[in-house]
């Protein structure tokens, strides 16, 4: 079981940045790939990015290649996502997760957290 509570979200304006953070409880937090995805109103839930259990693996949707960076510390059981640049289109609900396999589709996703709003004004 893992438990994920997500932080760092807010109004930025456009180009400007953001750093999530995403804390996770349980002994296992090592044995999971984990993601962000993000949902905008009227939006299915779109993948974002995922990195790998030893962090050595990092995977990017195309249009936030070069302004986001995942990141992880399996001593800290935490996840980040760095987000520089930030567009208008970047506005949504921001959720962490986790998965024991798998990094870009949420059905292979097991836990995730509750989200954070991050808006980008223009």
């Amino acid at each position: 079981q893992v438990q994920l509570v997500e932080s760092g979200g807010g109004l930025v304006q456009a180009g400007g940045s953001l750093r999530l953070s995403c804390a996770a409880s349980g002994r296992t937090f090592s044995s999971y790939n984990l993601g962000w995805f993000r949902q905008a109103p009227g939006n299915e839930r779109e993948f974002v990015t995922a990195i790998n259990k030893g962090g050595g693996g990092t995977y990017y949707l195309g249009s936030v290649k070069g302004r986001f960076t995942i990141a992880r510390d399996n001593g800290k059981n935490t996840v980040s996502l760095q987000m520089n640049d930030l567009k208008p289109e970047d506005t949504a609900v921001y959720f962490c997760a986790a998965s024991p396999q798998g990094y870009s589709r949420a059905s292979s996703y097991y836990y995730w957290g509750q989200g954070t709003q991050v808006t980008v004004s223009s």
